[in-house]
């Protein structure tokens, strides 16, 4: 298709858009009036208008029964997390029985290295990106710290090569090949929160396993925004949060894959709680703990449904669509975005450029060059919400979910004008 930078071409998009009316099902924030163009939903996903319905039940269940309602609600609250499985294992390209949800993101990402980081004399060496997102960096280093290491020499970070500014999945590839006697893991943020782009998760996973190395992978910016399809990639363990492209509310739980090879073993090294045991022996109070013969053998306590609430509420969405639609229309806004962007840069006489290879789920990261933070600022004062990262990093991520194509074209007019106002 010959894309054109005209409002008409955009509004031509989006009428034909199948997926343009779930953007009603969001609520989007205002700005003197009118909806802002959010392109923050690789940071906060907006709040989907059924979300509200899913959470005042359970008030009202808490409210109506009591302690009754583990039991006896429409959705029981003791096996509410249960109906997560089915969707997510969609989204993650799992077995409804590899995942759960439980905790936050990083609290997940440690309790994981406790079953799948087992560092010995001469293989204890983590490796991951360079700069991976800080929580990351903190947790990898706190780890190899609590095992007796230090994080100078167990952390093996590939870099970017000089002068580019993704990553080279072959640079991934020989680290582990050089490294493969030393390497006790492999742990990397599938999708990169910076310059959003996609690793190569399949290959890379391939080489660690033919290497007998435990690896996983931090999903944060992957789920719900990319294709996933981690039982098939043969990866021992994932984790992802739930507030971004899923849409699930602030600081909200997090899911984990955990492979299927690994489930029923009572031997694992794995820090456990009580709802970790078999439902069926659960309530008898037993001092053995019996793991549950899934991923929910890593749970430790019960389910906090009015945090899980909000996230069923945005699967039954995902549901709906499915995330071959969705990435099929990331893809055509994401390119629109891109050729918009490309045509103000000509108009403007190129003052920024695109970071994000073609790799890449909905975010497209911008460098600006000659700009500071007064472009961000300006835009933030025309109703844009873009993100800024330091020194001088501007991330659009274009939702499938809710954002339009008239919004890549009414972007790109308010970017122009901000450039040219100098």
């Amino acid at each position: 298709m010959q894309l054109e930078n005209t409002l008409a071409f955009s509004r031509k998009m989006d009428a034909e858009d199948p997926l343009a009316k779930y953007r009603s099902e969001f609520i989007i924030p205002e700005h003197r009036g009118k909806p802002v163009i959010y392109f923050t939903g690789n940071s906060l996903g907006l709040q989907p208008r059924r979300t509200e319905k899913y959470v005042k039940d359970i008030m009202d269940d808490w409210a109506n029964l009591g302690v009754e309602g583990h039991f006896s609600a429409e959705k029981p609250w003791w096996d509410y997390h249960e109906r997560l499985a089915k969707p997510l294992s969609k989204i993650v390209g799992a077995m409804e029985e590899e995942v759960t949800v439980m905790n936050t993101l990083t609290v997940n990402l440690h309790l994981l290295m406790v079953s799948f980081y087992r560092p010995a004399r001469n293989k204890f060496k983590i490796l991951c990106e360079e700069k991976a997102f800080p929580s990351d960096q903190y947790m990898l280093k706190s780890q190899a710290r609590f095992h007796g290491y230090d994080p100078e020499e167990a952390l093996i970070e590939v870099k970017k090569r000089e002068g580019e500014h993704h990553w080279r999945t072959e640079d991934f590839l020989q680290a582990i090949e050089e490294h493969k006697d030393e390497l006790a893991l492999v742990l990397i943020g599938g999708v990169n929160y910076y310059n959003g782009q996609v690793m190569d998760m399949e290959v890379i996973t391939k080489k660690a396993r033919e290497n007998g190395i435990m690896v996983g992978w931090d999903l944060a910016h992957a789920a719900g925004n990319i294709e996933l399809k981690l039982h098939d990639w043969d990866v021992d363990f994932a984790a992802w949060c739930s507030y971004k492209y899923m849409n699930s509310g602030p600081g909200n739980l997090s899911g984990v894959f955990i492979n299927q090879r690994y489930h029923g073993k009572e031997d694992i090294p794995r820090f456990e709680g009580w709802w970790g045991t078999k439902k069926e022996t659960r309530f008898l109070m037993k001092p053995e703990f019996e793991p549950m013969p899934n991923a929910e053998a890593w749970q430790l306590s019960n389910a906090p449904v009015m945090s899980i609430a909000p996230y069923l509420a945005s699967l039954t969405m995902f549901e709906e669509v499915g995330m071959d639609s969705l990435r099929e229309k990331s893809k055509k806004l994401t390119a629109y975005l891109e050729f918009v962007l490309r045509a103000i840069e000509e108009e403007v006489g190129g003052t920024f450029e695109i970071i994000t290879p073609e790799q890449r789920g909905c975010q497209l990261s911008v460098l600006l060059h000659g700009e500071g933070k007064r472009l961000f600022d300006y835009l933030m004062a025309e109703g844009v919400l873009p993100d800024w990262r330091e020194p001088n990093v501007i991330r659009l991520a274009p939702v499938p979910f809710y954002n339009s194509f008239e919004e890549m074209y009414q972007f790109g007019q308010i970017l122009k004008k901000g450039i040219l106002q100098k």
